[in-house]
Parts: structure tokens; C-alpha cells; sequence
């Protein structure tokens, strides 16, 4: 597709704060207890598009505000510029969202309509996803997902710079995910840190795709290098905890004049940091003034930074050290040694021990009787096992017979038969409005347990709002299934279903499948006595475990199918 000259990406808020304002060298105001900044000198090309006709008022609105008889509004972050950003309650889902409300007449609200259309279409994981974007009556509104479990890059860099490794997974995924975006023709054009977040398993996600520059107006001639010089700021910011300009910005200390106007390389700001990663962040911002190192060409679009990432050996984080445990010490009570009492034994000392020192023997009459019971035991002993070896030999099978007896050798998965292989999986949310993370599905089978399939966060237990929720497996055609396990990650309550034989195209009811177990814990395990003949298998969850944040939300690591 294309490439367009326009932002064309948007998504809202997630974790909290403020909407992200642009990248650059900015100066902070405050508008309306949010906090924006305005830059005072364009560094990226992009430029504020100018209204024609005088704006309409932002609409009254206030905390406890619904709209659209569902979204509750609790928390306004931003305000400005006729529109405003609302941290809210979707009240049909009990789940936080993100809210961008602006009114109809508003000079951007149909670029703001088409850029949160275009982003939803999108529906790359590895950014905020947007859930609805609608012009209803006098106002248009943009909701998305809210991420509470995420921490914006703001905040990780207020107590010192990231390590190597951790600003090596930033530049890759920031990299990665803004050259699929530029494949598709949108464009973010407002990456900032506050832009940034990372979640609790240490993914890096983007919010603000191209519905933060749509609302402010901001375009640019040459989007790609934009949103590249914006990877290179954040990347030099992550590794020196400075920003690479005159000015202070987001929280961070600016250079300053360390050369006289021209950008500094990171390892020249603070000692420590990566080469490789210093380079790179200077390749990215070189079309701003930076001069790229070992003359290696500038990085002038994601896609070429991203290659350039690749190339460099990888940072792994730094192996845990622990400390060996302390050696054996030995006691006086070993085993097969004794202490003698003191002066025994020719005068030792108390508590000496000698290898040689046996045990006393039983005195008089005990010590007889226990030895001819201990000799009659043997006797007995020897006599049956004797009877059971002569037994053995004339009743003892052919050679054939005793082979097939033998135990069959239990498969390396443990799961019985061979493995059927997925061929593929859809999110099953039938009174729910069916955005159950459709995108990380084909996680829960990639046979690596570090990923995962997530539901979306609930405020509630999830009984209290709906059945439940699951994902459906296609295996391509009707196979005998005799064993299935499914690993979750913390406690959870969940059903295995299976669709009849007679079954044609995949069911769209929880009635149309029929139970075989359920349980409670952090797997599901299901043993057939006979296999049962099946196409569509249902994970069904019914009880979702809280988050540390209050939340509650499912995961499935891992699902194993076998014949």
C-alpha cells in the first residue's frame, strides 16, 4: 500500500496519563490540570494544520458523563484544542477504557474518524488497539483499550537510564512495529516517551497511532523519516536518561549546548553505554543534525532501522549470579560410627570416634534367640524364593509371548496418541462483543510457554458479567481426539467442549458442543477411555484469575492435542 503523507494510525490512552504530545525539542504548559507540550521548534517536519472556520466549544462534559449509554466516563487527562481524553468505565464489559470525545462540527473530527478506522483495521498486538470509533449525534468519539498493568517510558526512565538489553527489546519491537504500520500506509507521527508503554511481561506497545496526530492536525511530507527520528530520540533517551536537545522534555534534562548545537553520541554523554547502541541511535536521528558513526549509512525509515537492529549481535540480559550453599558439616552422629563413652576403648577421649568401633553385642539369652530367628527367616526365605525360580522355569512362556506382554513405552509428551496438529483458532465470545484479543490467539498452541493468549481485563469476576469466554480449535477436519491439555497462567476455572461428529462449519453457540470435563487450577487435563471423533475443540473459561492490579483476566500458555 502506499504510503501516506497524512497520519492515518490512532489509538488512546492505556495506564493512565495524558495524551502524548509530539517528539521533539518542547516546551510544557499546562492546560486544564492535563499536562501539554507544545514544540517550540519542529524537528520532525511536521506541521500544525490551521482550522479555516473558528472551532466549536469542547462539549460539557464531566466525570460520571455516559456516552453512548455504556461508556462512563471517570477521569479527564487531556483537554485541549476543542476535544478531550477521558480515562472511562465500559460498563457492558465492566473494563477501564480510553476515551477521545470532540465535538461533530469540529474542523478534524472526519480525519479523526478515518485515522481510528484505519488503525482498528490494523490489528497489530503491539499496538493500543482501538474498540470503537463512532459519530454519534453532536459528538465523535474514539475508544481503546486501557492497559493497566503497562508503565510508560516516562516513568522508567525516571530513576536512571534502561539497561542494554532493555533498550535493545525497545528499539527492536518500537522498529518492528512502526515498519508493519508503514507497510500499511499509516503513520504515527507523535512517538514520545509518554507514547511508550511497557506491559508486565515486558512487551513494548505504541498508543497514539496516528489518532494523537489527527487530533492535533499534525501531518509531515516525509512521515517514514518522522517516525524513524522519533525511535532514535527515544532510543538516545533510554540509554542517557538526557534528552538529545537544548531543551528539558518529558521529565528528562536536555543536553544542552555539549557541542555547540550538534547532537552528542550517548556514549559520549554517559559513560557505559552500549557502542552499538549508541551508533544506532545516532544512524536514526541523523537526518536531525546527527552524524552517523564508522560512515554507516543513516537509518531513514523504520523498516531500514529495523534491518539495522538486526545486525547487531544480540544483548541477552545479564545471567543471575547465586551464591553456592554452604558446605557439609559434618556432626558426631554419622551414620555407621559410634561415640564411645569416655575413657573406653583404651582410654580415648570423650567423644572420639574410630571406624573400627562396633557395636556391643546382645547379652545371654536375647542375643541367642534373635540370632536363630534372623537364621530361620533366612532359611524360609531362600526355600520359597527357590520354589518360585523352579515355578518360573517350567511354566515360563515362549520367547514371542513374552514380547508382546511387555508394556507399550509411553509417548515423550505424555498426551497418548500422536499429536494433531491446529489448524486454526477463533476467539469464542458469544455475549461478549467478540474483541477478545483475536490477534494473540495462535499463542496459546506456538509450543512456547513464555507466550500466551490474554482476555481482555475485567473489573468484576467475570460470572458476574458474562458465562465466559474461550477459544475454539480448528483441526482441519474430523480426527479421533483421545487427549487434550490446556496450561493457564494462574488459577483458573475452565471447560473442555467438543463439537459432535455430524458438526458442519464451526458452531457459533456454547450449546452446539458438548461437555467431556472441566477443573480448576492451572491446567486442564482430558483423558477419552475412547477417542472421540471431532473437528472443533472449545477452551471455555469461566472463572479468571485477579491480576495484581485488581483486574481480571485469563491466560492460555500452552495447548496440547493428541489422537
Amino acid at each position: 500500500m502506499a504510503e501516506r503523507s497524512t497520519a492515518a494510525v490512532g489509538v488512546t490512552h492505556s495506564g493512565g496519563g495524558h495524551e502524548p504530545p509530539p517528539a521533539g525539542k518542547a516546551g510544557e504548559v499546562t492546560v486544564d490540570g492535563g499536562t501539554e507540550e507544545h514544540s517550540s521548534q519542529d524537528t520532525s517536519g511536521a506541521t500544525e494544520e490551521k482550522a479555516a472556520t473558528e472551532e466549536p466549544p469542547a462539549p460539557e462534559l464531566h466525570s460520571g458523563h455516559k456516552i453512548a449509554r455504556r461508556y462512563r466516563l471517570e477521569e479527564c487527562v487531556t483537554r485541549l484544542d476543542g476535544f478531550s481524553s477521558w480515562r472511562a468505565v465500559d460498563e457492558k464489559l465492566r473494563r477501564a477504557v480510553g476515551v477521545h470525545i470532540l465535538p461533530a462540527g469540529h474542523p478534524r473530527a472526519r480525519r479523526v474518524l478515518a485515522a481510528a478506522r484505519s488503525a482498528a483495521l490494523l490489528g497489530d498486538p503491539r499496538f493500543v488497539q482501538v474498540l470503537d470509533a463512532v459519530e454519534d449525534g453532536d459528538l465523535v468519539y474514539v475508544v481503546n483499550e486501557w492497559l493497566p498493568d503497562a508503565t510508560p517510558l516516562t516513568e522508567l526512565l525516571v530513576g536512571a537510564p534502561l539497561p542494554a538489553h532493555e533498550a535493545y527489546q525497545l528499539v527492536t519491537q518500537l522498529a518492528q512495529a512502526l515498519a508493519a504500520a508503514h507497510r500499511e500506509g499509516l503513520s504515527h507521527l507523535r512517538l514520545t516517551p509518554a507514547s511508550v508503554l511497557r506491559t508486565g511481561s515486558g512487551q513494548y506497545r505504541i498508543r497514539g497511532l496516528a489518532v494523537s496526530a489527527a487530533l492535533r492536525g499534525v501531518t509531515s511530507d516525509h512521515p517514514q523519516r518522522t517516525d524513524t527520528e522519533a525511535i532514535g530520540t527515544l532510543l538516545y533517551a533510554s540509554l542517557t536518561q538526557r534528552w538529545p536537545y537544548e531543551e528539558d522534555a518529558y521529565g528528562l534534562t536536555g543536553v544542552g549546548n555539549l557541542a555547540k548545537g550538534t547532537l552528542v553520541a550517548p556514549d559520549q554523554v554517559r559513560a557505559g553505554v552500549h557502542r552499538g547502541l549508541s551508533e544506532l541511535a545516532m544512524r536514526a536521528l541523523v537526518n536531525d543534525g546527527a552524524t552517523a558513526s564508522r560512515e554507516e549509512q543513516p537509518c531513514a525509515t523504520p523498516e531500514e532501522l529495523a534491518k539495522a537492529v538486526a545486525l547487531l549481535p544480540r544483548i541477552r540480559p545479564p545471567e543471575q549470579h547465586f551464591a553456592a550453599p554452604p558446605g557439609f558439616r559434618h556432626t558426631t552422629h554419622q551414620h555407621g560410627t559410634y561415640a564411645p563413652a569416655a575413657g573406653a576403648g583404651g582410654g580415648g577421649r570423650p567423644g572420639a570416634h574410630t571406624a573400627e568401633t562396633t557395636p556391643p553385642a546382645l547379652p545371654g539369652r536375647t542375643g541367642k534367640a534373635l540370632k536363630w530367628g534372623v537364621s530361620a527367616l533366612l532359611i524360609a526365605a531362600l526355600g520359597l524364593g527357590s520354589w518360585q525360580v523352579s515355578e518360573a522355569l517350567m511354566n515360563r512362556d515362549s520367547p514371542t509371548d513374552n514380547t508382546s506382554a511387555q508394556p507399550e513405552e509411553e509417548p515423550e509428551d505424555g498426551t497418548g496418541g500422536p499429536p494433531i496438529e491446529i489448524a486454526g483458532v477463533t476467539t469464542f465470545d458469544p455475549e461478549g462483543n467478540g474483541t477478545e484479543n483475536p490477534e494473540t490467539a495462535m499463542r496459546a498452541f506456538d509450543g512456547d510457554p513464555q507466550s500466551f493468549w490474554y482476555t481482555q481485563n475485567y473489573y468484576d469476576p467475570l460470572r458476574m458479567l458474562k458465562p465466559g469466554v474461550g477459544l475454539v480449535l480448528d483441526l482441519g477436519k474430523r480426527q479421533q481426539v483421545g487427549n487434550v491439555k490446556v496450561y493457564f497462567e494462574g488459577r483458573t476455572s475452565a471447560e473442555l467442549l467438543l463439537a459432535p461428529e455430524s458438526t458442519v462449519g464451526m458452531p457459533t453457540s456454547y450449546a452446539s458442543f458438548d461437555r467431556v470435563t472441566r477443573a480448576t487450577g492451572p491446567e486442564l487435563s482430558y483423558e477419552a477411555g475412547e477417542p472421540v471423533t471431532t473437528q472443533y475443540v472449545l477452551v471455555w473459561l469461566t472463572e479468571l484469575p485477579q491480576a495484581t492490579d485488581g483486574n481480571y483476566r485469563g491466560r492460555i500458555t500452552e495447548i496440547q492435542v493428541s489422537g
